[in-house]
């Protein structure tokens, strides 16, 4: 099964946009429309979109983010630490949470990924949230 997520860099906040055993073009295409969407319900502006070079991305998935104004910037050849942020989530959500479950279906994937989003934005300390002014 494959999850796609994405994550603000700034505010380390992370949002599952789907999971599904065959990725396709289309599916990947829409995904990338629904985070366009999503961002605009919330306001958010993004600059541009780290990603890797992995063939699912068809050039419709960077033409989607394109056309809202969000260039899609593949990874470099052997840089690792050019998406760390996003590396460090994906080792975070595996030790924290599907080391320690037993995932049944494609819907209970779904779901619990989407809980630990919600733990992960809501209720954990980041390193990037804002400090008050003194």
């Amino acid at each position: 099964m494959y999850v796609l997520s994405v994550i603000e860099h700034h505010t380390r906040r992370i949002r599952i946009l789907g999971a599904t055993a065959h990725p396709t073009a289309s599916w990947v295409t829409q995904a990338a429309w629904n985070l366009v969407m999503d961002l605009e319900d919330a306001g958010c502006r993004a600059r541009f979109l780290i990603r890797d070079r992995d063939g699912k991305f068809p050039e419709s998935f960077d033409a989607v983010l394109a056309d809202a104004g969000v260039p899609a910037v593949p990874t470099e050849v052997r840089m690792p630490r050019m998406n760390a942020v996003m590396e460090r989530w994906v080792q975070t959500c595996r030790r924290e949470l599907l080391d320690r479950a037993l995932i049944w279906n494609q819907r209970h994937l779904l779901y619990v990924p989407r809980e630990f989003e919600t733990f992960y934005n809501e209720h954990r300390p980041h390193q990037a949230s804002p400090t008050p002014a003194r």
